[in-house]
């Protein structure tokens, strides 16, 4: 395990090298304002959004003028444990779980990030999102004369900020921020205030709350219920917040786009606990499973869900069919999701070591398997492969999402068309890949009904493959 702490003046390590391919983020933030405990319950907070990334974990402090960082590669508990002989002291705190979408993990990368400024102050950034035009900015900083210390597409926010000069930070973003294509949920920190916003698409949540008299700011509400905070409302899409010792102020990006949040959100991302773009996430999973029942019904003699994020969805399939549940893949509670582990190899082994089947309950069984979605096939070639060892009869799969056959700019590990397995094929062809008597999906119409949303009024990219905004 890596760790590192540092303040603005970290040095660039040698060695790291310089990959000319950026990272884009798919991650998790929070922060806080006005508590004098603000380190440790950003690192508690930041456990109930540990499902978000896996790689790298930090937090950033205010002292006084300064910004102390502290960030590891590996899990929040790995963060916990370095701080755990001596919290940074501060009343005032964000913080990031990490994954990359391309790119190596590398310290340098972990959130989040820490700038001194041309004025003399420091500014921290934490990121959720994808910058799609990272690479001309990167360009055109390089052109200028920037200096570049990490790979990642968050820093370019930092470097734009510096090079407009205007200390006033709020000011200083809404010059900036029209210079940036794509998705992005950010929290800034600097000696003064917190700043939270979210693009104007809305691409990735991101909520506002209260722990007492404190301000807090979450990618999820799950970490609100985790500290005891309590939920107050959305950031609204364009959105941003200023939050100081005076209190808090909002105020608008100007863009004319339409709000169009991931719907990989309710599929996958979040925790079902958590309320995201004002839904409940267990909720919608499990209407989600009710609709694929309706759409796909077949004679079976249970069902199984694909643990964790399938479970609601197969509680709405089994309401439906009238099917018993049987929870017939046990998982180890120990390895994380396989889905964003940095690489296929890491993704290949760990559905192995996370899963394994309880033989009693699918032998000779005509089993219904729901899952969230299929990208690579990875999880759902194994499961199938062992649920066949266990000796299962026969084996229905179910998928309470369309098919992923374009890749997502906007912050999802999905960003090469040629890894997604149901590109370029038909249902009856992924049937005899996988190995499984029937598969049925969800299907676009179905899953705007059951979310209540027109087809506008979501990002659908990765299933129709047009953009947000050209429909």
């Amino acid at each position: 395990m890596s760790i590192h702490s540092r303040n603005a003046d970290w040095p660039s390590p040698a060695g790291r090298g310089r990959m000319m391919r950026m990272i884009g983020e798919a991650c998790g933030i929070f922060g806080i304002f006005g508590h004098e405990d603000a380190a440790r319950l950003t690192a508690l907070a930041l456990c109930a959004l540990q499902h978000r990334g896996q790689e790298s974990a930090g937090i950033a402090v205010r002292q006084g003028e300064r910004i102390h960082f502290t960030g590891v590669m590996g899990l929040v508990s790995d963060l916990i444990r370095e701080c755990s002989e001596e919290w940074p002291q501060g009343d005032a705190a964000i913080g990031h779980v990490r994954y990359s979408t391309t790119g190596e993990s590398d310290l340098c990368n972990c959130q989040p990030l820490l700038r001194r400024m041309p004025w003399g102050k420091e500014v921290a950034v934490a990121h959720n999102g994808n910058l799609l035009n990272h690479a001309p900015l990167r360009e055109s900083l390089a052109a200028e004369g920037a200096s570049f210390e990490t790979t990642t597409d968050t820093e370019l926010i930092l470097l734009l900020l510096a090079r407009k000069g205007e200390p006033r930070i709020v000011q200083n973003l809404l010059a900036t921020l029209p210079m940036l294509e794509g998705a992005y949920s950010l929290l800034f920190l600097t000696p003064r205030e917190i700043v939270a916003l979210r693009d104007p698409r809305g691409f990735r949540p991101l909520l506002l709350g209260r722990l007492g008299t404190s301000f807090v700011v979450s990618s999820e509400s799950c970490a609100f219920d985790l500290i005891g905070a309590r939920c107050e409302r959305e950031i609204e899409p364009g959105e941003g917040v200023r939050i100081d010792r005076s209190g808090i102020e909002s105020f608008r990006l100007d863009s004319p786009c339409s709000p169009t949040p991931c719907a990989f959100e309710w599929i996958y991302l979040a925790r079902p606990d958590g309320t995201v773009f004002g839904e409940n996430v267990y909720r919608v999973r499990k209407r989600l499973g009710a609709a694929v029942a309706r759409l796909h019904p077949v004679e079976a003699d249970c069902v199984v869900p694909v643990p964790d994020t399938a479970i609601p969805a197969a509680l709405g399939y089994a309401e439906v069919s009238g099917l018993p549940v049987e929870f017939a893949l046990a998982r180890t509670p120990y390895i994380g999701r396989t889905f964003i582990a940095p690489s296929q190899r890491h993704r290949a082994l760990g559905v192995r070591m996370k899963l394994n089947v309880i033989t009693e309950a699918v032998a000779g069984k005509r089993i219904v398997v729901v899952d969230d979605s299929i990208v690579r096939g990875t999880t759902a070639r194994q499961v199938v492969a062992m649920l066949r060892e266990g000796g299962a009869r026969e084996i229905h799969l179910r998928i309470t999402s369309p098919p992923i056959r374009y890749p997502c700019y906007y912050g999802v590990d999905i960003l090469d068309r040629r890894e997604l397995l149901a590109a370029g094929r038909s249902v009856r062809s992924l049937e005899r890949l996988l190995g499984v008597d029937s598969l049925g999906y969800l299907d676009s119409p179905m899953l705007l009904q059951r979310v209540g949303r027109g087809a506008r009024d979501l990002c659908l990219a990765c299933f129709w493959e047009k953009p947000p905004g050209s429909l």
